[in-house]
């Protein structure tokens, strides 16, 4: 199963550092928050990832690129062989493809472009700039009892986000606007999708939160996989010293591997 992962925004909320590099390029200690994202995916056993890349995107090809080198020891001999060596090369099981989806491009839109690469299947989609410990086979397995097109991981973060309003059958029936009150459930990626989803996204300005979301919310179409756990996104500088005090200290509750 594919793992679509969005990384193609400007991150302005964070310009101290997206200005050099995509958000999910920002690094949270050595590596790029996009790499733990796709490490918690790939401890669950997905390794088959679409990266929807837009502004910067050279940068996130030439990280992957030059992954082998960036992962291990190295010697180049000049002299000799003219020859360059990897020493306890790190591999990865992964498969990534990375699509430059535009620059302006909406979320939905960006989906949309990679439709291709998908093809008729159950896919996995989250943002690029949020960590979780979220169980996939879990929510996985949730997603396929509640007959949806959608399944959202639904989280409390506090009340700067928009809500939604959740049903006891854990069904989403609507979208509310910013709340001022703690405790709504907003929408916090990790999502499974099904592919009857292309047929709600229209064109590269079609945003997945609003129109698609909202009319499969009308249609009873949309669950919502309530994630009582840990989940962090990084819209701020203050956001990556949290998540990086976690990575220095071993105690990010995101990384299972």
């Amino acid at each position: 199963m594919k793992v679509v992962i969005l990384a193609g925004g400007y991150g302005t909320r964070i310009s101290e550092e997206s200005h050099l590099k995509p958000k999910p390029m920002i690094e949270i200690g050595d590596m790029p928050i996009l790499w733990y994202i796709m490490k918690s995916y790939s401890h669950y056993g997905f390794n088959d990832f679409i990266i929807c890349a837009g502004y910067k995107a050279e940068l996130i090809k030439e990280f992957f690129a030059n992954y082998y080198l960036r992962s291990s020891d190295v010697t180049f001999d000049f002299g000799r062989n003219n020859e360059m060596t990897i020493h306890n090369n790190v591999a990865e099981s992964w498969c990534v493809t990375i699509v430059d989806t535009g620059l302006n491009t909406m979320t939905g839109g960006r989906v949309k472009r990679v439709q291709k690469y998908i093809g008729n299947e159950t896919f996995l989609l989250t943002y690029g700039d949020g960590v979780s410990d979220v169980n996939i086979n879990d929510l996985l397995s949730f997603h396929k009892t509640q007959n949806c097109t959608a399944t959202i991981t639904a989280i409390q973060p506090g009340g700067k986000f928009g809500a939604m309003d959740i049903s006891k059958d854990k069904k989403i029936h609507k979208f509310a606007e910013k709340t001022k009150e703690d405790g709504g459930w907003i929408n916090g990626g990790f999502m499974v999708l099904e592919p009857e989803l292309f047929n709600y996204l229209i064109d590269d300005m079609t945003v997945l939160e609003k129109d698609p979301l909202e009319e499969l919310a009308s249609q009873d179409k949309l669950s919502a996989y309530q994630h009582y756990g840990y989940w962090q996104c990084m819209d701020t500088l203050r956001d990556k010293q949290l998540l990086e005090e976690l990575v220095e200290n071993g105690e990010a509750p995101w990384v299972k591997w």
